[in-house]
């Protein structure tokens, strides 16, 4: 049988908090008036209405209870969301840094090609004979002469039956 305060151990080690995003998480508050339970902004909600309520019924006390607990998640929520941006504001630097050497990159290559489209290269092969430095393009290149194809030699076993069969190929002959 388990002890109690192996038990206890255990319960604490599950609950404790994962990090993330505390703005939407859920918590259960152990107030003066039982649990409530919900995401921080919800919670001071509740904290409020009961401090509200504990003033009316003129219970001090509670109210000031009600008050500190509310103060407690409010706290809780403003330094959540300082994090939250202080996260953004970094990234949204990290960001524009990234768009600014983007556009240096660019601004470099823009002007290392107009840097090229108005200064051509010279090259020492030309003799003058008019090449424009320009490379050849397979619609500029002539053309080469082919020879003229001879008529078809009907094959030896196919003699015209007109079959469906395979169409004739140079490798079905060999």
């Amino acid at each position: 049988m388990r002890s109690s305060k192996s038990r206890s151990r255990n319960k604490n080690r599950n609950n404790r908090p994962t990090g993330g995003n505390i703005i939407n998480r859920v918590f259960d508050s152990s107030g003066p008036d039982g649990k409530v339970r919900g995401t921080p902004q919800q919670i001071i909600e509740k904290y409020n209405q009961l401090h509200r309520d504990a003033v009316l019924a003129g219970d001090r006390v509670d109210a000031e209870n009600f008050a500190q607990h509310a103060e407690h998640y409010t706290r809780l929520l403003a330094e959540a969301q300082r994090e939250v941006e202080a996260k953004r504001e970094e990234q949204e630097e990290q960001n524009r840094q990234r768009q600014a050497e983007r556009d240096r990159e660019r601004a470099e290559r823009l002007k290392a090609q107009e840097a090229a489209s108005n200064n051509p290269p010279q090259d020492d092969q030309s003799d003058g004979q008019g090449e424009s430095g320009l490379v050849e393009t397979p619609e500029e290149k002539p053309k080469r002469e082919r020879k003229p194809r001879g008529p078809r030699k009907p094959k030896g076993g196919d003699q015209g039956g007109g079959g469906g069969g395979m169409p004739d190929t140079p490798e079905a002959a060999e």
